[in-house]
């Protein structure tokens, strides 16, 4: 079935200029723009509408930023002038756009420290993102780009839980989302703004069944207290990571 919020904008979609970058000026516009409140504005993306429901891992940010919805636009177009099955297009693009770059070494080289290749059986953590995908899930406690006063929304300023629009996503779309997926799974919140918002959950008895591995930084290379945070958390998230995967 065709998600109603990619039925509702891919009339917009298919008007985009192919074949080139997209700009800023092609997708933040008011085409693509789901909603908005003050300073704060909520656009489309289509690559968090695929959903892996048998994944093992889920590994969850605080919101796509400009470079994983450019990425996305620019995957789904390609995918569909190759005339795939909506599904596989979906699949594709969520792919290609979770975690690019920079913040996907961190973020593997940090897992594979943590053992959790081991437990999975798998030779790195890397393998996660190629022949291993059907192992994960990505997605964003508020799954579309969301700007601040145009600038990618980092989740400290307003804050998600105390303001509407951005809570209707972190306390009702990110659970229903979570309910879908493998309630063995283990997740993985990139950053303490995502941690917050699970521990939320978790105190009100809306999470099935995972395993949280608390205490894991932000992979991106902006953090510069990710190396300190890592080697402080790290002998405790071995242990999660190993006991989690006793349980497989």
């Amino acid at each position: 079935m065709e998600p109603s919020l990619l039925s509702m904008f891919l009339p917009a979609i298919q008007q985009l200029p192919y074949g080139r970058p997209l700009t800023r000026d092609q997708l933040i516009t008011r085409d693509f723009l789901i909603s908005k409140n003050g300073d704060l504005e909520i656009y489309f993306a289509p690559h968090n509408e695929y959903i892996n429901n048998d994944a093992k891992i889920v590994i969850v940010g605080i919101t796509p930023g400009w470079s994983q919805m450019r990425i996305a636009f620019e995957t789904f177009m390609k995918e569909l002038t190759a005339e795939k099955k909506l599904d596989k297009i979906l699949e594709e693009t969520k792919e290609t756009a979770s975690f690019a770059g920079g913040m996907r070494r961190n973020l593997i080289s940090m897992l594979d420290q943590c053992g959790l290749q081991d437990a999975l059986g798998i030779d790195s953590s890397a393998a996660l993102f190629e022949r291993n995908r059907e192992l994960l899930h990505t997605t964003s406690v508020v799954k579309y780009p969301v700007f601040y006063r145009g600038k990618n929304y980092t989740g400290h300023q307003p804050d998600p839980l105390k303001t509407e629009i951005l809570a209707e996503y972190a306390t009702k779309v990110f659970p229903e989302e979570l309910r879908l997926i493998n309630s063995h799974a283990l997740i993985i919140p990139l950053g303490r703004t995502v941690e917050r918002i699970l521990r939320h959950l978790y105190t009100a008895n809306q999470l099935t069944g995972h395993t949280i591995l608390f205490a894991f930084p932000h992979p991106s290379g902006a953090n510069g207290h990710r190396a300190k945070q890592f080697e402080q958390n790290k002998y405790a998230m071995t242990g999660i990571i190993r006991k989690w995967g006793e349980q497989l």
